[in-house]
């Protein structure tokens, strides 16, 4: 079993940034940011290796938002820039042993997530 806890969540206005982090009790090979916003499904945010290559993105923060991640520290990590207020939802951290992927059943490990407003 993983335990992730996820932290930096919090109010920003639009055009800021955030910067999340997702701390695991030992590394997993592939981890993986989703969010989810009041009334919506969780979704795809952004995924990578545990070598720190093999990232992904959704389309929607492409460009915007960067994952990366220390594995000496067994941390993860999302830049948020240029916020925008439909970024708003509670991001969770997920863990799993397979390769990067957008479907949360890909995904074994889950943070109990942070709240994330951006005010417009």
């Amino acid at each position: 079993q993983v335990q992730l806890v996820e932290s930096g969540g919090g109010l920003v206005q639009a055009g800021g940034s955030l910067r999340l982090s997702c701390a695991a009790s030992r590394r997993t090979f592939t981890m993986a940011w989703f969010r989810q916003a009041p009334g919506k499904e969780r979704e795809f945010v952004a995924s990578i290796r545990w070598n720190g290559d093999n990232t992904y993105y959704a389309d929607s923060v492409k460009g915007r938002f960067a994952i990366s991640r220390d594995d000496s520290k067994n941390t993860m990590y999302l830049q948020m820039n240029s916020l925008k207020p439909e970024d708003t939802a509670v991001y969770y951290c997920a863990g799993g042993v397979g390769i990067p992927a957008p479907e949360r059943n890909k995904y074994d490990y889950w943070g109990l997530g942070t709240q994330v407003t951006v005010s417009s």
